[in-house]
């Protein structure tokens, strides 16, 4: 058996709420102690995942667009979640 495993397999969900059809949950990962959100767009099924500072989790997961990664792709997949 081999022993693979992703970072998702050592993440806790931390926090998970729902509104206007978007999901988002704030997840620690206990392999680094990091921290990220996960914003599901049920509309569209498409996904965004991406790292933030441990400080500024809880504000992340209150406003996640405030905290993408700049010059990413996913600012396409951004103006689709708002559509």
């Amino acid at each position: 058996m081999t022993d693979t495993c992703t970072n998702h397999d050592f993440q806790r969900e931390l926090a998970h709420r729902v509104n206007g059809g978007i999901e988002v949950t704030l997840y620690w990962s206990a392999d680094d102690n990091s921290t990220s959100v996960e914003v599901f767009h049920t509309a569209t099924g498409r996904t965004l995942h991406f790292a933030v500072a441990r400080e500024s989790a809880l504000d992340a997961f209150y406003h996640p667009f405030a905290h993408l990664p700049t010059l990413r792709y996913d600012a396409v997949l951004l103006s689709e979640l708002h559509t």
